[in-house]
């Protein structure tokens, strides 16, 4: 299958021949704008589940969809990716935004994240940045 939107397309021709989410209009190719993208195998939306977590500025509530991370998980090994994650794709996203600007205000930002202390487990410096930081600084 193509890459980008003809994924996309795919998706959307899988929806329209299940019947999921349908509006009956021609607008928003015939889907409800509120409808979810991603939906279970039953087209159903995810259901989220509350979580716990323990944060440097505390403890902390949140929800999050447990069956959405295992299929995105199960996606990752059929393709042969290892240690592939739901968050994977943020943690590439926040660790080049953090290369290229060493701005981790803007990669909270990008990340959609009210408190730092969220965005701390996306972010690792790469030892090579860390080598030439260090070299820079001598």
């Amino acid at each position: 299958m193509p890459c980008g939107p003809g994924r996309l397309d795919g998706w959307i021709a899988v929806r329209l021949r299940r019947r999921w989410g349908l509006s009956g209009a021609d607008e928003y190719r015939g889907l409800r704008p509120g409808s979810k993208l991603v939906t279970t195998h039953k087209g159903q939306a995810f259901e989220l589940a509350f979580k716990h977590r323990e944060l440097n500025s505390g403890s902390e509530v949140y929800r999050a969809c447990d069956s959405l991370q295992q299929a995105i998980s199960r996606l990752y090994r059929q393709t042969g990716i290892k240690q592939g994650a739901s968050h994977s794709g943020r943690r590439s996203l926040a660790a080049k935004v953090l290369a290229a600007t060493g701005d981790v205000e803007t990669v909270q930002t990008i990340l959609g994240h009210s408190c730092l202390d969220h965005s701390k487990p996306y972010l690792s410096v790469d030892q090579l940045v860390i080598r030439r930081a260090f070299e820079l600084a001598l």
